[in-house]
């Protein structure tokens, strides 16, 4: 039996190559189920069902099975996916807040910053026009 993994982030993409310039082939949602067909590097060929296959970086899966219950209240009180990377980090609400009382630190910069999005046709001519090479999974 294959191994299986589930999606462990709101949305990833699913990419042709194993790197984060290669071209996504379509997006997988939280809890979707995925099957391993390789590995190289941080990357995970997968398999999803109904999809074609490609890769998707190693910190999107889960081996834990991801069940979604809508009728949950469980789902009001999960965390977001900002609280989930931020507490990878090391950091939550509670510190950001503790952080945010200082009045010396100005998160205002860090905030329009986090609203920031860069289309994956602007990072791939950026690339081109700085002539860069992925290597290595990045």
């Amino acid at each position: 039996m294959a191994k299986e993994m589930s999606v462990q982030v709101k949305q990833c993409q699913l990419r042709s190559k194993p790197t984060f310039l290669g071209k996504v082939v379509t997006s997988l949602e939280y809890g979707d189920r995925v099957e391993v067909a390789g590995e190289e590097n941080s990357w995970i060929e997968v398999s999803p069902s109904g999809k074609s296959g490609g890769w998707v970086h190693v910190s999107a899966l889960s081996e834990k099975e991801i069940i979604l219950n809508p009728d949950s209240k469980d789902i009001e009180e999960a965390a977001t996916n900002d609280e989930i990377a931020l507490a990878g980090k090391g950091f939550n609400k509670e510190v950001e807040d503790k952080y945010r009382q200082d009045k010396k630190l100005d998160f205002s910069l860090i905030d329009q910053m986090e609203k920031i999005v860069v289309s994956q046709n602007d990072i791939n001519g950026f690339v081109r026009q700085g002539g860069l090479k992925a290597k290595g999974g990045v």
